[in-house]
């Protein structure tokens, strides 16, 4: 385990013990504070932590520091840990939505014995624990203000992407008509580009007090794009990445997902694998689901050859738009390229 997310972690267990406490403090009976323990500890903690991380990261960038004293590196840690929250909420809501089966590989929470439903109030739980850690710890900031509106909108827009998501691809009705690479451009920026790229640089920037509302957009636009980037990688590994080193099961063609493959799949069939797709996508039997991974490899379609185009594609332009940062205004190109780093040619 490196050494900076085994500083990172070593933050989380005080945030548990903050927000068990907010609970006994009300009266909360014995066993409802151990239940937001173990929602807590089951749901936060156990990912990658990169987008936490990389708020520490970001501020440290930003201040031209190797490192940050205790002090500010405790509060970077603690913003970073609310998009963590974040991402615990919407994980253990959308596993119920997809009816998954694991994730981080362990069961899905509402899978674990005796969770179920309840569940749903837990992923509120896991929410409701960033606005009380930003009121204790940020309120008497003079970004404070822009803090609540940032996990406010990023919030809001994550779930109009899943709401487009979700109704262009219900599980129960397959109809790939609906599909088209713009939809999954607008799925992906609003899904995952805002809240996994944006939100983290944002949290930081506000953090060490960049006020140019100029800075925000530039860092928006190259930000959104590696978001999608980012999520092109994640619809292809849920096909192609090895089970046990993604740390899920990929359920894309069963779940009948609005993913790239399969856009890049529709995009480019004759009329013969056309019917294939939708005789067999979205079907819950492994007979089907290899079908559509037989049209996947077809030549004229090429799924994996065509992502590695794309990711080289990628790569390039993105290197192009940082080299437009312009550093005597405060922002760095080092935030972008650490970011772009991370996520390049990744396998998990």
């Amino acid at each position: 385990m490196s050494d900076a997310r085994t500083r990172f972690l070593s933050v989380f267990p005080r945030i548990s013990e903050e927000m068990t406490a907010v609970l006994a403090k009300e009266g909360m009976p014995k066993e409802a504070i151990e239940w937001y323990r173990r929602n807590l500890d089951y749901n936060t903690p156990g990912g990658k932590l990169n987008r936490g991380m990389s708020v520490v990261d970001t501020v440290q960038i930003l201040q031209g520091k190797s490192q940050l004293d205790d002090k500010e590196y405790e509060r970077a840690a603690i913003l970073g840990w609310c998009v963590e929250l974040l991402q615990a909420y919407f994980l253990v809501a959308d596993d119920m939505m997809d009816q998954s089966i694991t994730r981080r590989g362990q069961p899905c929470w509402y899978r674990v014995d005796g969770v179920g439903n309840i569940a749903i109030n837990d992923a509120f739980m896991l929410e409701a624990a960033i606005y009380h850690l930003l009121k204790v710890h940020f309120r008497d900031e003079p970004y404070y203000g822009y803090l609540i509106e940032l996990f406010h909108d990023t919030t809001f827009q994550t779930e109009m992407g899943q709401l487009i998501d979700l109704i262009t691809a219900p599980e129960d009705h397959v109809d790939l008509s609906k599909f088209s690479l713009r939809k999954h451009h607008l799925i992906v920026v609003y899904k995952t580009a805002f809240y996994s790229f944006y939100l983290p640089v944002a949290l930081a920037m506000r953090m060490v007090g960049i006020k140019d509302e100029a800075l925000y957009k530039q860092a928006l636009d190259i930000l959104l794009i590696l978001g999608e980037y980012f999520q092109v990688q994640d619809d292809y590994l849920d096909c192609y990445g090895a089970p046990e080193v993604i740390g899920k099961i990929g359920t894309d063609i069963l779940d009948n997902k609005c993913s790239w493959n399969i856009n890049i799949a529709v995009e480019n069939a004759t009329p013969e694998q056309r019917k294939v797709l939708d005789e067999n996508y979205g079907r819950k039997d492994a007979a089907s689901e290899a079908k559509v991974k037989e049209v996947f490899k077809a030549s004229n379609i090429d799924v994996e050859g065509r992502f590695k185009k794309y990711e080289a594609e990628s790569y390039k332009n993105l290197m192009k738009l940082i080299e437009t940062v312009d550093e005597s205004k405060g922002l760095k190109r080092e935030v972008f390229v650490s970011f772009l780093n991370k996520v390049y040619k990744r396998t998990k």
